[in-house]
């Protein structure tokens, strides 16, 4: 019984990750410290369902990366010039996770996926606006319609705010495409689902750095990972194919109800330990 919730969790989290380029994090996360505390499945420390969570969402990005290669719509330099940022400040992020107790985890975790759902509820109301070319990236893509955008960035803004985005990742074991994707559309004039299939493409790596963090640590259940990996290898594939088909409002709305609620639940927690 344990193994269907597991493999469940996992392909719901990785379902929704991939479509709207969070990772699933956001949502394996919260789930197995909440199955942390059932007798069926025993206690389980935050930073291991941190690491846990990291190791599971290698196959997600993975997944989604193949799937998204399918059509075309990872911007691969952009990708790699942020994974500058985001690698290095993911492994930090995993060392710092490690000074936290489960009291001071909940109160910011559940602040920060808060702040989350607040920026899911812009999410969908960013739109690229018309480029002005200006010192530094200027990039250019084509969607299926054969409608051309063009946008770009600044390499160095770029990488701090990937280092930024890759330490929460680190820290509290979700994919940075919370906060990326935004970033990219808002202040990089990223099409939209260029935006989520490169912020997918990113996890990938990210992901790997900081598990391999987390490993040395001991910082994984590999019962549980290996129970989470075949739903979130599936679902990932789900999500992607969603995300090419169906506009994912009423998904997102869902979700941020979801998260407003784990994000009070968690930091009442803190706060009463």
């Amino acid at each position: 019984m344990e193994w269907i919730i597991l493999v469940f969790i996992g392909l719901i989290a990785s379902s929704l990750g991939s479509l709207i380029g969070l990772g699933g994090g956001i949502i394996i996360v919260p789930a197995l410290l909440f199955l942390g505390t059932l007798p069926a499945f025993g206690h389980l420390p935050p930073q291991v369902a941190v690491g846990t969570s990291l190791f599971t969402m290698i196959f997600t990005g993975l997944s989604s990366t193949l799937a998204y290669m399918k059509y075309k719509t990872i911007d691969y330099k952009s990708g790699l010039i942020f994974l500058i940022g985001s690698g290095p400040g993911s492994m930090l992020g995993a060392y710092v996770t490690e000074g936290l107790n489960m009291h001071s985890f909940n109160l910011f975790f559940g602040i920060f996926i808060i702040f989350i759902s607040l920026v899911l509820l812009i999410k969908d109301k960013l739109k690229p606006v018309p480029y002005q070319k200006k010192k530094g990236l200027t990039r250019t893509f084509r969607d299926n319609t054969g409608k051309t955008f063009e946008y770009g960035f600044n390499p160095i803004i770029g990488i701090l705010i990937s280092f930024a985005v890759g330490f929460l990742s680190g820290v509290f074991g979700v994919g940075g495409g919370s906060l990326m994707v935004p970033t990219m559309i808002l202040i990089f004039f990223f099409p939209p689902h260029v935006a989520v299939a490169t912020s997918m493409f990113m996890i990938l790596p990210t992901s790997i750095l900081s598990s391999v963090t987390h490993i040395s640590l001991g910082n994984v259940n590999w019962f549980y990972a290996l129970a989470l990996v075949p739903g979130a290898w599936i679902g990932a594939k789900v999500g992607v194919f969603f995300n090419s088909k169906l506009k994912s409002k009423t998904i997102v709305l869902i979700l941020r109800i979801i998260l407003v609620l784990v994000g009070i639940r968690s930091i009442y927690q803190g706060l009463i330990g």
